[in-house]
């Protein structure tokens, strides 16, 4: 199971088929789901996140100043978290970021660039990135 836990509803509509297109894609190899929070303060929304991450959880934290991946390199880092752990939990904060005490209980810390990004932008980044990693592991032709 793949869990996106994520602070903020997406309002553009655009984002939203996108994102859905992504989630039909990604099904098709693996249980996906994900979960919008509302925004709020960092302490609030850390609590909030807390409630939806389970003990058994790999928890991969989308902060700034995680570790940069190549696409196979992603790709690798799920198959092999798959493993051993039956969810993977990706957080995408709020406009604060992530609270540290989340980030401290994170599994891994992953960032994309140093650059910042909208939140539903993000998202739909990181849910073709994810849809990517299946089609290299199952060594589908995917553009490059």
């Amino acid at each position: 199971m793949i869990k996106i836990i994520c602070i903020g509803k997406l309002k553009e509509k655009y984002l939203k088929e996108a994102i859905d297109d992504y989630l039909k894609r990604i099904s098709k190899y693996h249980k996906i789901e994900t979960i919008e929070l509302p925004d709020s303060n960092i302490v609030d929304e850390g609590e909030n996140i807390l409630k939806y991450i389970n003990q058994k959880d790999y928890i991969i934290s989308m902060c700034i100043e995680g570790n940069e991946l190549s696409s196979i390199e992603l790709s690798d880092k799920i198959d092999k978290t798959f493993i051993t752990n039956p969810c993977i939990t990706f957080i995408i904060g709020g406009s604060d970021g992530i609270r540290e005490d989340i980030k401290e209980k994170s599994n891994y810390k992953l960032s994309f660039s140093k650059l910042t990004y909208p939140h539903g932008l993000f998202r739909l980044i990181l849910l073709e990135q994810i849809y990517r990693s299946f089609k290299i592991l199952n060594n589908e032709a995917y553009h490059k």
